[in-house]
């Protein structure tokens, strides 16, 4: 026990042996023991917040993150084709292999569980759910050549699975707070991570040893946490955003030494956002950038050039703070959704709203309400 796994530890087995000794009471919450599965599907009575979105590297289907489950849709939102439900009740990131035939999830049970699932797309299979930490994991992404998936832990490490096996094949504990996004560089040879404790930190894959901060170590030269990461296509540029609301551009490996209050791998910065900027991504030509951000009543969506910060567009419609975002990917569309539960896909170039959907199946009549 656990069956074709590693062996229990000491100590787990002894807090085994101990229960038992003790009465073997179940203890457990009442939701841990409440039935969510492809037979009984989470039902809605009001709009869930949406934490995540990623569009399918062909632009035909469009993920959007539920309660206890992944909803696929139709890229234009005109049709729900698939629901991927599973042990988390929380999700938290959304992210297709590079070939689109998988899909890796993360969430959990805050306090509870973290949980990476892979999905296979074609036959809406869950191929595996490894158990990882005892809190929410965060912030999944694959490795160029699909073999890796990195995630971030709510315990401040990085780790990173055999993207076949759910093993794990890297740890990095170099943080001191929650580690919230992950992306690989060009290669597939090193791991970026941001996390709330102020720091963008390199990892070299092969070694699992931490290299560097790419950001500042100057005390307050960063205004707060990170919340997420992308990577330019093609290049080793990175865009990060968190809570002093202003996108950055960064580039990823140091070319000069350090010196106590540079920040020299800062290549742009970009205009300030009202409120913590919660998302980012690139266009897959690299030529545009998007980002979310929240200031807890309300919050926008911006479009920029990434090569002179010129803010291209405003997202019309939204309404409430907003979690994600992501480009279709000819980079014509930009979907964001948060905490008013719909999905909104604007025009990139112009901002304009295109359309607008609920993303669960409501119960009747739950809509209306909940306007």
């Amino acid at each position: 026990m656990p069956k074709d796994a590693d062996p229990l530890a000491k100590d787990q087995i002894e807090l085994i042996r101990r229960w038992i000794l003790e009465g073997a009471k179940d203890d457990s919450p009442a939701s841990a023991s409440a039935v969510v599965d492809a037979e009984h599907p989470p039902v809605y009575n009001q709009m869930p917040v949406v934490t995540a979105l990623d569009f399918s590297p062909d632009g035909s289907l469009l993920a959007v993150s539920g309660n206890h489950e992944v909803l696929l849709h139709k890229a234009d939102g005109s049709e729900l084709v698939g629901r991927l439900i599973g042990l988390s009740s929380r999700i938290e990131s959304l992210a297709f292999s590079p070939g689109g035939e998988r899909l890796a999830v993360t969430g959990g049970s805050p306090g509870r569980f973290g949980e990476l699932q892979v999905w296979n797309i074609a036959e809406r299979k869950l191929l595996y759910s490894v158990s990882i930490t005892y809190d929410t994991i965060y912030g999944a992404s694959w490795s160029p050549d699909a073999k890796l998936i990195a995630l971030g832990c709510a315990d401040n490490t990085l780790r990173a699975v055999d993207s076949e096996t759910g093993k794990e094949v890297l740890f990095q504990g170099a943080h001191a707070d929650w580690v919230l996004d992950t992306v690989f560089s060009v290669d597939g040879s090193h791991l970026v991570s941001v996390s709330r404790d102020r720091s963008m930190k390199l990892t070299e894959v092969a070694t699992q040893q931490f290299v560097d901060n790419i950001t500042s170590i100057t005390p307050g030269a960063l205004k707060g946490g990170l919340a997420a990461v992308d990577r330019r296509p093609a290049t080793d540029e990175l865009l990060i955003g968190g809570a002093d609301g202003v996108p950055k551009l960064y580039q990823m490996y140091r070319t000069k030494d350090r010196k106590i209050g540079d920040d020299y791998n800062l290549i742009r910065k970009f205009g300030a956002m009202p409120g913590r900027v919660s998302d980012v991504a690139f266009s897959r030509d690299g030529s545009l950038l998007v980002a979310a951000s929240s200031d807890g009543r309300g919050g926008e969506v911006r479009v920029y050039h990434t090569d002179d910060a010129k803010l291209v567009a405003k997202c019309e419609g939204q309404n409430g703070p907003v979690y994600a975002v992501s480009f279709r990917p000819d980079g014509k569309v930009v979907a964001s959704a948060g905490f008013d539960g719909k999905v909104r896909l604007n025009d990139a170039a112009t901002g304009a709203l295109l359309h607008e959907f609920v993303p669960v199946p409501m119960v009747p009549d739950a809509v209306a309400k909940s306007q």
